[in-house]
């Protein structure tokens, strides 16, 4: 068996095995690898056993993230909410995983990175190499019953309440990805990284995401007398919708946009023939945001950051001292300063 590297944006067979394969998601897919390359030069590759002759039947998927900062390494795939392997066969599996043990001081890379929900690599022969080095959850709501229904699942006080009173504040709702709708939401997304202690992704990466998606990236904004106060940017593959990002304006969260504007988009994905809606990952130590995700799905999975390392990972690290520092340094910043750090410093975290 041998292994073969190939390039998903000029291999015509990978957009035809992404589009089939049972395991595949948005982040698979040539629209969200191209969207990574042309904002932070991140270069995909997909590892595989197939041979040029023969369609793909597996494969691994990863962008080389190359940084004099935070270290070159392989990441499957960055700022993306997960990324399985797309295999069938375990014997293939361990192949490749075996093969990128060995090969990392060869690729140049300080370490190689694997975000899966479905699979748990402690099982797998060659996996056992591989450590968890963080630990997620991951929530989807099934959108198989019928509205009203899937309603009644949510939580009352936290999520039916504010959506009622939602309707109740004359809000105003914009839809679609036009540029003044991505204007509006990336002022409350820096606003909201901001508040989180963190500079925002920069602006290119939603223009080029949404270049990228087309029909496939809606923002659904929420006005309040004319002033825009929350946001959602969801996308959508094949049967499943992604909520992607919130942000909102603090000073209005008692009107209760962000829940009747997730509310919108569960519904319209529904009425579209989602059959899931993927709420993303979110980090063990994220309280807010686990909480308000709880409130919509009570069970969430765990998703596990698996990886090959050449030594500690400061992007893994709690207790990063110089983390935390800068973290004070974002929180006080002004919003150009901070988009503009973001631009400056995004692409050595993917």
């Amino acid at each position: 068996m041998k292994i073969y590297q190939i390039d998903p944006a000029r291999d015509m067979r990978w957009a035809k095995f992404v589009g089939t394969h049972p395991k595949a998601s948005v982040f698979h897919t040539f629209g969200w690898l191209k969207a990574l390359q042309l904002t932070y030069g991140y270069q995909p590759v997909v590892f595989t056993t197939s041979s040029p002759a023969d369609e793909l039947s597996n494969g691994l998927a990863f962008c080389r993230v190359n940084s004099w900062l935070t270290g070159n390494r392989l990441v499957s795939l960055p700022f993306s909410d997960h990324c399985e392997p797309l295999f069938d066969v375990v014997e293939n599996a361990n192949f490749l995983i075996g093969a990128l043990h060995d090969s990392m001081e060869a690729m140049g890379c300080k370490y190689v990175e694997i975000r899966s929900v479905e699979v748990d690599f402690r099982l797998l022969e060659e996996g056992r190499r591989l450590t968890p080095v963080a630990t997620h959850f991951f929530h989807s709501l099934d959108l198989r019953p019928d509205l009203d229904e899937l309603f009644l699942t949510l939580d009352r006080d936290s999520v039916q309440r504010r959506i009622q009173r939602a309707q109740r504040a004359s809000l105003i709702e914009k839809c679609g990805n036009s540029n003044d709708l991505l204007r509006d939401f990336y002022r409350l997304f820096a606003l909201t990284r901001r508040r989180h202690q963190l500079p925002p992704a920069p602006y290119a990466w939603f223009l080029n995401l949404r270049d990228s998606q087309g029909e496939g990236l809606e923002i659904r904004l929420a006005y309040k007398d004319g002033a825009p106060i929350a946001a959602v940017l969801t996308l959508r593959f094949r049967e499943v919708a992604y909520y992607k990002y919130g942000c909102s304006d603090a000073r209005f969260n008692k009107f209760g946009a962000m829940p009747w504007l997730l509310w919108h988009a569960v519904s319209a994905a529904k009425l579209n023939g989602a059959r899931h809606f993927d709420l993303g990952r979110t980090e063990a130590d994220n309280a807010g945001l686990l909480t308000f995700k709880n409130h919509w799905v009570r069970s969430p999975k765990q998703l596990v950051h698996w990886g090959f390392y050449e030594g500690p990972s400061s992007l893994h690290s709690a207790d990063n001292w110089r983390l935390k520092m800068a973290k004070r340094v974002f929180s006080h910043l002004p919003i150009p300063l901070l988009t503009a750090t973001g631009k400056l410093l995004y692409r050595h975290f993917g």
